[in-house]
């Protein structure tokens, strides 16, 4: 943003540059997102894809395919450039790392993760993931002690540089005699952040509010706290996962805070389980994806304030899927494509109070035509099933319900009027066919990775488990 001062200073004025609603300012950040895609997600996904395609033995045409169909994602390109944020330099961070990882540079691929993180919190829906697979590979096939102390070496070191900003302005600010709690700068008795004072310290040691190492120790706590926004509530708006869904039969706005808490983390660690359990005992490269994927959608499922654009965590790695081997067969692309195009229509309702219908129409529509799905194209879904990448009937049925379902709420929405005592009927209609659809999505990346992670020691069980997944 600085070079944005130099063109016009008063874009990032202190307190007046407040609601700005110039439009050349609108025109340079909108072209900043532009700028950090090329300058990071595009480079990051074209490593990402080629290594995968070089190491599953893809053909450069079809992974040429699948990197156009990352980089024309409707969902992504609609929430940064439409909706307008940067989720794609978070993205990147994660494409790097991921990329990274494949390669063996473990340490590089730590360094990318914690910097994903410092951009974006919601990198955290990956980070079980990354964790397991990390340790997986400093476990099996033998212990490499070494390894895991580097590992952990890098990564506590990327957070310290991501932090020293923050600590060395809190010191500078002490120094001066700016307060770090300005709220708390005229009470009698000076209070400890919430935070800090829920530590377990040992008996008579205590953090001291005036001490010189306070002010730091509060700016870590309230980056924290800004992390896990407790205080916000289950969730805010009408979002496809599984709380907003169950509170259409129970009002769990009628629990307390602690309560959803401890059913969150519950659900979140049971979704989240099974994927970093198979991550850990077998860390095989060509995993990752499926593995990001899967504990992605178990977050966006069952975690705390989850916001419509986190859908994007879980379809990054799932799209990636379309550049391993079979991954345009359409056994992978069927089911790749069919959660992009649900999770583009349950944003929907966002996107209309944002008047970019037309974008989300064009935008869709487009990429189902690229890859050759409804409804642009259903040969995906017509014929009998020859061979043994084609899909199942029962996957025909399912998909096709659902494309019926969504091209039956636009065609509902834009004509008839809800009732006037239920007027967010036809949203909350949206939410409940979300939240299956992506449960399935969880539950289809799920079994598709227990197969492919060779757990099963028959060889038949595998491929019956395999075929299933079609």
């Amino acid at each position: 943003m600085g070079s944005g001062s130099l063109i016009n200073p008063s874009w990032f004025a202190l307190y007046s540059s407040r609601g700005l609603d110039d439009p050349s300012l609108k025109i340079y950040m909108r072209a900043t997102v532009l700028v950090s895609e090329y300058l990071l997600y595009i480079p990051a996904g074209v490593v990402l894809l080629r290594w995968l395609s070089r190491l599953e033995g893809v053909h450069t045409w079809d992974s040429s395919i699948a990197l156009v169909a990352l980089f024309m994602q409707p969902a992504t390109l609609l929430i940064d450039h439409a909706h307008f944020q940067y989720n794609t330099v978070m993205l990147g961070f994660v494409l790097s790392s991921t990329a990274s990882l494949m390669a063996g540079k473990l340490l590089w691929g730590c360094v990318f993760f914690v910097a994903a993180l410092g951009f974006k919190q919601m990198a955290l829906y990956y980070s079980p993931a990354v964790f397991a697979y990390l340790l997986g590979i400093c476990i099996f096939p033998r212990l490499r002690l070494e390894r895991l102390f580097y590992i952990a070496l890098a990564t506590a070191f990327s957070f310290l540089l991501l932090f020293l900003p923050l600590i060395l302005g809190a010191l500078h600010d002490a120094r001066r005699g700016i307060p770090s709690d300005p709220e708390n700068e005229d009470a009698i008795i000076p209070t400890v952040h919430p935070l800090l004072s829920s530590l377990p310290l040992p008996a008579g040691l205590h953090i001291n509010p005036g001490a010189i190492y306070y002010p730091p120790l509060h700016q870590l706590a309230q980056s924290i706290h800004r992390i896990f926004p407790f205080a916000r509530g289950l969730f805010e708006d009408k979002v496809a996962n599984l709380w907003c869904a169950l509170n259409l039969v129970i009002k769990l706005r009628n629990f307390s805070t602690a309560t959803l808490k401890r059913l969150s983390l519950l659900a979140t660690l049971m979704a989240i389980a099974p994927p970093c359990t198979i991550l850990f005992f077998k860390p095989k490269k060509q995993l990752l994806p499926l593995g990001l994927a899967t504990t992605a959608w178990g977050f966006f499922l069952c975690s705390f304030q989850v916001h419509e654009k986190s859908v994007l965590l879980p379809l990054l790695p799932m799209t990636v899927l379309l550049a391993t081997r079979g991954g345009l067969t359409p056994s992978v692309r069927a089911w790749v494509g069919w959660a992009n195009i649900l999770g583009s229509w349950t944003m929907f309702p966002l996107l209309k109070r944002d008047e970019l219908t037309i974008p989300y129409y064009v935008l869709t529509l487009l990429w189902a035509y690229i890859l050759g799905l409804p409804p642009t194209s259903f040969s995906l879904y017509s014929g009998r099933r020859r061979h043994r990448d084609d899909l199942q009937i029962s996957t025909r049925v399912l998909h096709l319900t659902f494309y019926i379902a969504m091209v039956g709420w636009h065609v509902v929405e834009r004509f008839v009027k809800p009732p006037s005592g239920l007027p967010d009927l036809w949203v909350v209609l949206n939410v409940a066919v979300g939240t299956a659809g992506f449960g399935i999505s969880y539950l289809w990346c799920l079994w598709r990775l227990a197969a492919l992670s060779g757990l099963n020691d028959s060889p038949e069980t595998r491929q019956r488990i395999d075929d299933k997944t079609k």
